[in-house]
């Protein structure tokens, strides 16, 4: 292509990585000078508390490397066209290129956007990066979109492969003159007093080479044996990848091609569960194209009828770990510690909080979405409607997870509550998922005292379940 002396504008979102930019290769072939631009947008809301000091760490190591290549992030805070149009006119930029995103305010943002620059006689382009697959052109054989996982499996496994990812570029031809930049330092995305995320840098290194060192640890190490391991919430045999994905310090292409050319020596069944784990995060993202308001409103409005409880206490006790069921407890503080939870505990206590607390799921949506570090607008929204039986392909309300169960069959040995819940890590193996049955002798032995030390279960399990089913009989004689 002819070089060009205007500059082009790569306008960076939930793809903070350099490798497999196609936004930003794009930029590079254009030939002029290109400027890198990060807007911390209002339009689009905030991200959670856990979130947001993920994205610190992401945006320095994303500085780190743009310096590496000759070049430098422009950051600006607030609305999106007024940031480019100032941009544009300070540098005489003719282009700006972006990746697509999916959450409908950033759709919303970037339709009506496009059409305003390109009306202005600019060059607009957005390119794909942060799904395996757009979700417009993922239908069904009758032309709509997919309701049901399985044959959305299918068709994504039996279709096209995903790209080969790019590399990264070596070197950005910088402008004559940087535009003006915001300070990092005065965001202030890092918590203050009391630091609640002073626990998260002991498993998480957030950024592009973070991201591909924890997929390279997962492709040697826990991805052999996947399909059974990763249930159990005290091994660690998932990919950790979640967080990584969600800011797009590494694309879906990039894990789906690692996972290549492995089956000599790890078996075909624990690649293709992993890989129907990614899937399952494009099935979300396709049922949020289709649904905009999956966070807000039932998939199956039939739910619109159903009889939450409005009990603050409740909650309270299950957002602090505090119910009495050491599993939820478990991954409740796990959530607190780490910013995570496991894939496993997220149903159970998803359940636990929709089912014997009869509380919305959209409380638990909106919690997860502050306090996780991999939150995420369709697999936040899909997932927890999927437990509360509202969801497209849902597991069926009157699956009700008995805790105690659940504890015992994932955790035998009571190694991850004993982990997170010290104040029962002398507990008896027998007792340690029902302390509330244990005798006085063993309590006091391991030093417990029930309501002391440690909390009584807030609800009776047996009584929970048959009030959980009243309410799900009531909407269905509703319907």
């Amino acid at each position: 292509m002819p070089i060009k002396s205007s500059p082009v504008i790569v306008w960076f979102r939930k793809d903070l990585r350099l490798s497999d930019n196609l936004a930003l290769l794009a930029a590079v072939e254009h030939g002029g000078p290109v400027i890198p631009l990060y807007i911390r947008e209002k339009a689009s809301g905030p991200l959670g508390g856990a979130q947001q000091w993920w994205l610190h760490h992401s945006l320095v190591s994303l500085i780190a490397a743009l310096e590496k290549t000759g070049s430098r992030l422009v950051l600006a805070s607030g609305d999106a066209e007024k940031t480019l149009r100032h941009l544009i006119s300070e540098t005489g930029a003719d282009a700006v290129f972006w990746n697509r995103r999916y959450e409908p305010a950033g759709m919303a943002t970037d339709k009506v956007l496009k059409q305003k620059l390109r009306d202005d006689g600019l060059t607009v382009r957005s390119f794909s990066g942060h799904l395996l697959h757009e979700p417009s052109r993922v239908q069904t054989k009758s032309g709509g979109p997919y309701r049901v996982y399985t044959p959305f499996w299918r068709a994504l496994e039996g279709g096209e492969e995903p790209h080969a990812p790019a590399d990264a570029p070596k070197s950005l031809k910088a402008p004559p003159t940087w535009p003006k930049s915001e300070k990092f330092d005065d965001w202030n995305l890092l918590p203050g007093k009391p630091d609640w995320a002073r626990d998260f840098s002991d498993i998480w290194t957030p950024g592009e080479t973070g991201a591909r060192e924890k997929l390279a640890d997962f492709v040697d190490g826990a991805l052999g044996g996947y399909e059974e391991d990763r249930d159990f919430p005290a091994k660690d045999a998932t990919s950790l990848l979640a967080p990584h994905l969600a800011l797009g310090e590494i694309s879906p292409a990039a894990v789906w091609h690692a996972t290549k050319g492995l089956s000599r020596h790890i078996a075909s069944n624990d690649i293709s569960r992993f890989r129907k784990e990614l899937v399952w995060r494009e099935f979300c993202y396709h049922l949020l194209f289709h649904f905009p308001e999956l966070d807000e409103k039932n998939w199956n409005d039939d739910f619109d009828a159903f009889g939450w409880r409005d009990d603050e206490k409740s909650f309270d006790a299950w957002t602090r770990g505090m119910t009495g069921y050491p599993i939820v407890d478990a991954g409740m503080r796990q959530l607190w510690q780490h910013g995570t939870m496991h894939n496993r505990v997220r149903m159970i206590v998803a359940s636990f909080l929709i089912k014997h607390l009869l509380i919305d799921w959209r409380k638990g949506e909106k919690w997860f979405r502050d306090t996780l570090v991999d939150a995420d607008p369709a697999s936040n929204a899909a997932n927890w409607q999927w437990v509360a039986g509202s969801g497209a392909d849902a597991s069926p309300f009157f699956r009700i997870f008995n805790p105690i169960l659940q504890g015992e069959k994932f955790d035998a040995y009571g190694d991850y509550v004993r982990r997170f819940v010290p104040e029962l890590e002398k507990l008896d193996r027998k007792f340690i998922h029902k302390p509330f049955e244990a005798p006085e002798e063993v309590l006091r032995k391991a030093g417990i005292e029930l309501g002391e030390t440690y909390p009584r279960p807030i609800v009776d399990h047996a009584k929970a379940r048959e009030r959980a089913l009243a309410a799900y009989a009531a909407v269905k004689n509703h319907t």
